[in-house]
Parts: C-alpha cells; sequence; structure tokens
C-alpha cells in the first residue's frame, strides 16, 4: 500500500543540492527515498556546486525542459589573481597562470571592479568552457578536455540580468549573478578575471533560484527522507498547474470531460467561463500570440496547459494520469 501511494506522487519539489552530489545522483536517491522512478529534475548543477535544484515527480516531469528554460540566480566567490583549465578551483583543476598579491591590489581597484562587472550586464556572447557537457562530433566537450584536447566552441549569447558586487576581500570576490538559460558563472568569473588582467577562477557556486524555485524553500535529501517517513511530504509538493499560475483557468462541463481526458481541441461553449471570461480572453488573444489558459474536468481535477486563439482551445501540454 505505502509504495502505491507514493508512486502516485504528482508535481514539482525544490531540493537544495550538496556538494559531491551531481544532478543525477539527487534523482537516483530520490527514487530510492520515494520508491518511484517517475523523477527528473529541471536543470544541472556542476557536482561541487549547491542549491536550487527543481525536481519533477510523475506527471510533473512534462514540466522539466520548462523549468530549464527559466531565469537563475547565484551567488559565485570569485578567486582574482588564478586562471585554471577548467576555470574553477575544483579538485584536479590545473593552473594556467598566478599573479601576486600585489598585482591584485594594483589592478583591481573597488571602481574598477565594479565598471568591469557592469559591463558584462546585458547580452554578450560566452564562449562555453572544455569541461561542460555540451556536444561536438557526438561527443561531450568534458570527455575531449579529459584527454588533453581543445576544440575551437562557438560563442553562445546569453544574457546577465544583474551583477552585483556583495563583498571584496581580495583576492576574493562574492557576485551575486541573475541570468538566462545556458549561462556558465565559472565561465563568466573567468571573463570578469580576465578582463582586469589579473585571471580569476569559481571558488564556490550556490545557486540561490529557478524562476519560482527559491531556496528559503529547498529541501536536504535527509530533510526529504524524514518527510517521507512522517508522511509529511505531500505539503512540499507544487501541483504541475501551479507552474501556469498566471493563466486563467477554465473548467468544462461535465458532458465533456470525454473530449478532455482526449486531449481534444475544445470550444469555448464546453467550458464554464461566461460571456465576460470569454470575451476577455478573445480580446487578450487578438494580439500576436495566443493566450494560455489552465483547463480543468468538471470536478476540478487539472488537465492541461490549452492556448486559445480566439476562437478554439488547442492542448499545448497534457498532465492526464499514465
Amino acid at each position: 500500500m505505502a509504495d502505491r501511494i507514493q508512486s502516485n506522487y504528482n508535481g514539482m519539489l525544490t531540493v537544495r543540492k550538496e556538494a559531491g552530489y551531481t544532478s543525477n545522483d539527487v534523482v537516483a536517491k530520490l527514487r530510492g527515498i520515494l520508491h518511484m522512478r517517475k523523477i527528473g529534475h529541471g536543470g544541472t548543477l556542476d557536482p561541487d556546486a549547491e542549491g536550487v535544484l527543481p525536481v519533477c515527480l510523475g506527471n510533473g516531469t512534462r514540466l522539466v525542459d520548462l523549468i530549464a528554460e527559466r531565469d537563475k540566480e547565484y551567488v559565485a566567490l570569485l578567486r582574482l589573481g588564478i586562471a585554471t583549465d577548467t576555470q574553477d578551483l575544483s579538485a584536479g583543476a590545473v593552473i594556467l597562470s598566478e599573479c601576486s598579491g600585489e598585482r591584485i591590489r594594483e589592478s583591481v581597484t573597488p571602481e574598477r571592479l565594479a565598471a568591469v562587472c557592469r559591463s558584462f550586464v546585458g547580452e554578450y556572447d560566452q564562449i562555453p568552457p572544455m569541461y561542460s557537457a555540451l556536444k561536438q562530433n557526438g561527443r561531450r566537450l568534458y570527455e575531449l578536455a579529459r584527454e588533453g584536447k581543445t576544440v575551437p566552441r562557438a560563442p553562445r549569447r546569453v544574457r546577465i540580468h544583474a551583477l552585483l558586487v556583495e563583498n571584496v576581500e581580495l583576492p576574493c570576490v562574492t557576485l551575486r549573478v541573475q541570468c538566462s538559460k545556458g549561462t556558465y558563472i565559472r565561465t563568466l568569473c573567468d571573463d570578469i578575471g580576465t578582463k582586469l588582467g589579473v585571471g580569476g577562477a569559481m571558488e564556490h557556486l550556490l545557486r540561490t533560484r529557478v524562476g519560482g524555485f527559491f531556496l528559503e524553500d529547498a529541501l536536504t535529501l535527509d530533510g526529504i527522507r524524514e518527510l517521507q517517513e512522517e508522511g509529511r511530504l505531500c505539503e512540499h509538493i507544487l501541483p504541475p498547474d501551479s507552474f501556469f499560475a498566471s493563466a486563467p483557468p477554465l473548467h468544462v462541463l461535465p458532458e465533456h470531460d470525454f473530449r478532455l481526458r482526449n486531449g481534444n481541441v475544445m470550444e469555448p461553449g464546453q467550458t464554464d467561463g461566461d460571456g465576460a471570461a470569454l470575451r476577455a480572453l478573445r480580446a487578450s488573444a487578438q494580439g500576436e500570440e495566443d493566450v494560455r489558459v489552465r483547463m480543468y474536468f468538471s470536478d476540478g481535477r487539472f488537465a492541461g496547459l490549452y492556448s486559445f486563439d480566439g476562437q478554439r482551445l488547442r492542448p499545448e501540454k497534457m498532465f492526464l494520469p499514465d
């Protein structure tokens, strides 16, 4: 009975990943704790990094790609005066260059540090590190790097929404970064060090936010285990429809539940939307993009995300039971 109940978890859980685990390690451990297989994470963190790792359970795994697209926030500790092949100070990193503390103090004034950090705010073309999981010609870049190979990488456009200097105790600088998906904070640290002329490597990384998932809500694996044993984990699982909270809700009429169950295109008249609500939706749908709505069965169960073009409701992503 217990396993059957556990296998019915559907939704999202905010996990605090600890250093020493890969993101896939966290998923594997959760499968053992929760006794369920259908679990995925919404955004990889390096093994040495800590912080927010959104995890999706059951039919919530259909949100994994959408969560990974969301903006992120990090607190990074940058060590100036040193550059490494991995762009961080993880075990095994090879030091490429170092400079003296005196040179760091001469080159890195508060004004210059602030100006260099400001220069990265906005869009910039970032060259992915060799020690990354990106593929080139079918192989992971980190596999090539471990073989001592370096290959050209095309720069990728990323966006830094905000880059704040929170603390300076040379040679260390604490940075808070708000950025788009696909941004490598290790590379940003390396780029800042290079622009300052002294080199730089990331010493520590804490992810504090992924979209609407925040560090203050995150649970450790031990905490999740305890809540599971106490039967209180459900209190911390966000339902899938909460991810689309900004989309207005519509319920189908009871006689049309079967159409929703089959993921059919729906007519506005098959829902409980009153005339005013539907007119407002139609008005909103006159723009370039269709309006998204949350579709529910007549008994209140969430069915999926639909788009409304002003005339018909079409399924975008369904969350029906397997």
